[in-house]
């Protein structure tokens, strides 16, 4: 059957995608009036990128270092409550960063739960929140984890006659590790540490809000301040490029290993009992690692849930923002899953129809041009070439609604790439045998199968919307605030029980989105394909 427009909607998306990416970049590089190094003759700047490096390193290796023996923990032992926690590690990769600070100042601030305690003992309590202690704690936050799931995933994989042999052999504790569980890891820890890397080095918030100063300062913030407060364009489009070259650089180095297949193995009750001699020890590295972790949810649920029944003279401007914060998730997932179907639809018949795997794959590539670029050096160049065209901040919903929409791309793309696929290669002769095209056939074959799965990606681009701080902080305005926007502006003032309403409505609303991506995953896994007779979900 003839499809004479196939390329259409894919060469629509792709142009919008590059021209997004490319013509940001563009203007950053027409900012380069000096020499290309003579940045790096400024001593602060040259500070700014050392830091950069240095804070990002420390993170991703306190996060291994901690994720490790937690994960052997979880992986060995059972416990009432394992599974949610698992569960809730899962939630710290689609927290909005900025909840998360919340409940790191609730608990670790000069007046937190922590020194709250040390009071009431007479004990002076140092403040370590602000600067690299409060990034590095922040950051471990988020990746310990992210490195703890992964790293339980990889003994899962090692195979159950490993086990037998290890057991037979008596091996005992350092034995075990060493020949059985640190093999496993290691196959993903220079993986897992490029992308923890990459993670804290391209990180905006938390450095914006526990920096406490120039000498906690990352290039991201640099840029931000060059523009928002000293109106500085050569200066931020040289940090923007210096940024994106750094990137780069950490992106070449990202091998792109990702965990193994969950092959449940079986653990015998002798390896079982000989983990509990070590109990002690068991119950000391889950204490840190849920000490970390869990004190910063428990306090944001605690004084929000507080603050909610306590609403000041500011509830006006919190639901002002939260309105304003689901239209712009609502359009940008929208828009996501607009253009990730249109990209897809060509991309598909490339790899399918036309047997150009290698073609197809490079036009869905760039849905994730973005990962290469930070949202933050994306918005200066956007501030850069549109500056004197437009009024930004006038039009700053309907940027930071593309910024959004954009950035999500990759995360929607991993959702209904295989989906689709799976779809032209099971059912297209059938449907053409059956005379099904245009609506028809998104009517009886398409929507039925994938439905599901774009329901996944569309709340997968809201949550990313809903979080996002990079471009409401460059395009936000007194007339357009969205929950995180508030939530920073209610910390710098330290206005905790407004922050606290703030924080928990935000938390309540990514917590949603989350569930039900994990149930549309679950009804996607669980539920057979439906026969082309079936009209609905």
């Amino acid at each position: 059957m003839p499809r004479h427009f196939w390329w259409l909607s894919g060469g629509v998306v792709a142009a919008l995608i590059l021209s997004v990416t490319l013509g940001p970049l563009g203007a950053l590089l027409a900012q380069q009036t000096d020499a290309p190094f003579a940045l790096w003759q400024d001593p602060y700047l040259i500070h700014v990128a050392w830091f950069s490096i240095k804070q990002a390193a420390l993170s991703t290796l306190l996060s291994l270092l901690l994720a490790i023996p937690l994960a052997r923990v979880l992986f060995y032992l059972h416990f009432p409550g394992k599974t949610l926690l698992l569960h809730l590690f899962s939630l710290s990769q689609v927290l909005p960063v900025i909840i998360a600070l919340f409940g790191l100042v609730a608990v670790h601030g000069a007046r937190g739960w922590l020194a709250q305690i040390a009071n009431a003992f007479n004990i002076d309590w140092p403040n370590y929140l602000f600067g690299l202690s409060g990034i590095l704690l922040a950051h471990v936050f988020f990746n310990m984890p992210l490195a703890t799931r992964w790293c339980v995933q990889a003994l899962e994989t090692v195979p159950e006659n490993y086990w037998r042999q290890a057991e037979q052999l008596d091996f005992n504790h350092w034995q075990t590790f060493r020949y059985l569980e640190w093999p496993a890891m290691a196959r993903m820890i220079p993986g897992l540490s490029s992308l923890i890397f990459m993670l804290c080095f391209t990180s905006f918030t938390i450095v914006m809000a526990l920096g406490g100063g120039p000498q906690a300062t990352t290039m991201e913030v640099a840029i931000y301040q060059a523009i928002r407060f000293d109106f500085d364009l050569a200066a931020a489009g040289q940090l923007a490029c210096w940024q994106l070259f750094l990137g780069l650089l950490v992106v070449g180095c990202y091998t792109g290993l990702k965990p193994g297949g969950l092959h449940q193995t079986a653990l015998y009750q002798r390896e079982i009992r000989r983990h509990r001699r070590l109990s002690w020890l068991n119950g000391l590295v889950l204490c840190v690692g849920l000490s970390i972790f869990l004190p910063p949810l428990i306090a944001t649920f605690w004084y929000g849930m507080q603050a909610l029944l306590h609403l000041t003279s500011s509830s006006r401007l919190l639901w002002q923002a939260t309105t304003q914060s689901l239209t712009i998730a609502i359009s940008a997932g929208l828009l996501t899953l607009i253009c990730t179907v249109a990209l897809l639809l060509t991309s598909r018949h490339l790899t399918i129809r036309k047997a150009s795997p290698q073609v197809g794959s490079l036009l869905s590539g760039t849905g994730s041009l973005i990962l290469l670029i930070p949202t933050s050096v994306l918005s200066t160049g956007i501030f850069i070439l549109l500056q004197a065209e437009i009024d930004l901040f006038e039009n700053g919903f309907f940027i930071v609604t593309l910024l959004n929409a954009v950035a999500a791309m990759p995360y929607s793309i991993r959702a209904l790439q295989q989906p689709m696929s799976d779809l032209l290669t099971r059912y297209d002769q059938l449907a053409d045998s059956l005379g099904l095209t245009g609506f028809s056939r998104l009517r009886w074959l398409e929507w039925p199968l994938l439905c599901r799965p774009a329901g996944r990606a569309l709340a997968l681009g809201m949550i990313f919307s809903l979080g996002d701080l990079a471009a409401i902080a460059m395009f936000g305005s007194d007339s357009l605030k969205t929950l995180p926007w508030l939530l920073y502006q209610q910390l710098g003032h330290y206005q905790m029980q407004d922050a606290a309403a703030t924080a928990v409505i935000l938390l309540i609303l990514c917590i949603t989105l989350l569930w039900l991506v994990e149930w549309l995953s679950t009804r996607q896994e669980n539920k057979e394909p439906p026969s082309l007779m079936e009209s609905s979900c």
